[in-house]
């Protein structure tokens, strides 16, 4: 979810306080994972449901790291 406009006031009035994204490396792993997963299933002979995986793994961290 969006960060509450509390912290955000909070970050305004403190400039020396260092801008942190949250969730970055959690990100990176979950997709480098799903990513892995859709391949081995389309190496595997799976190939529409591997695509369709990672289509919708794809929608999922786009809707994740916009904060949706």
């Amino acid at each position: 979810m969006a960060e509450d406009d509390f912290r955000r006031w909070e970050r305004e009035l403190d400039p020396g306080a260092p801008e942190k994204a949250p969730g970055g490396r959690g990100l990176v792993v979950a997709a480098a994972a799903t990513a892995a997963g859709c391949a081995l299933l389309i190496t595997l002979g799976d190939v529409r449901l591997g695509a369709v995986g990672l289509g919708l793994s794809s929608v999922i961290l786009l809707l994740w790291r916009i904060g949706f």
